[in-house]
């Protein structure tokens, strides 16, 4: 175990590399490497779902024939975590993904739909615009608007930014008071105008539409002012009658 450790090794004197012979590698080889899953998956074995990030050991190889713009392809051999059955995918570089070719089908993305559908957008009018001049100029102005319109929303942020940057504390501060002081003197005008609807509402003596209610007592000495009056008819009623009825 000594040997492993040092730092310079034994040539003899009679070595020569040359005599090495060299070692030749096969062109499809496999190789051992560890990796993590890039997309979640399900196995088509046991319909285990392998999530992405997952690390297992895998068998990388190159794609023989299998190239895009002159770069590389390649594949990767892995076992499913629950029943072992072997699960392939490649490499997509036209697509900066990977692809399930084997033993699994990937879950469903909604942005990767979302991706899907504006590159079939973008291809649909590239196609339309090579045979119809009137078509590429109609695309022409719909991009034209948009841009103008991310423009015009841009140019409004950048105005908000530079009002909100000239809004100190103190100013947010006096602000926060007038509001709230212009709320309180609004809620205490209401309350006034409630007090004067109601004192309006009510009948005072001496206004026109004041009847003074006659109380037990009142009525007793009223009956027996009648009484003696009707025993006696040549005697008027007393004159303080006049002011029991109270009448205005």
């Amino acid at each position: 175990m000594g040997e492993r450790k040092v730092l310079n090794k034994y040539y003899p004197p009679d070595f020569d590399p040359a005599k090495i012979p060299r070692r030749r590698q096969p062109k499809n080889q496999q190789i051992k490497v560890r990796m993590m899953l890039p997309m979640s998956i399900r196995c088509n074995t046991c319909g285990t779902y392998i999530y992405k990030g997952t690390k297992f050991n895998s068998r990388k190889e190159d794609v023989i024939g299998d190239t895009y713009l002159g770069i590389q392809i390649f594949r990767f051999y892995f076992k499913c975590t629950r029943c072992s059955a072997e699960i392939a995918f490649k490499t997509d570089p036209q697509n900066s993904d990977y692809v399930v070719e084997s033993g699994a089908s990937r879950n469903f993305e909604p942005w990767r739909e979302e991706e899907e559908a504006v590159e079939k957008e973008k291809k649909k009018s590239a196609a339309e615009e090579m045979g119809d001049a009137m078509k590429s100029l109609e695309n022409r102005a719909v991009d034209s608007k948009r841009d103008m319109d991310i423009l015009a929303a841009l140019e409004e942020m950048r105005l908000m930014k530079s009002r909100h940057a000239t809004v100190s504390v103190d100013m947010m501060l006096e602000t926060l008071r007038r509001s709230a002081y212009d709320k309180e003197q609004k809620i205490a005008e209401e309350f006034d105008k409630a007090d004067e609807e109601l004192i309006k509402s009510i009948a005072f003596p001496g206004s026109q539409n004041y009847v003074q209610r006659i109380q037990d007592d009142e009525d007793e000495d009223l009956d027996e002012d009648f009484g003696q009056s009707s025993s006696n008819p040549c005697k008027l009623p007393d004159d303080n009658l006049k002011f029991k009825f109270n009448v205005v």
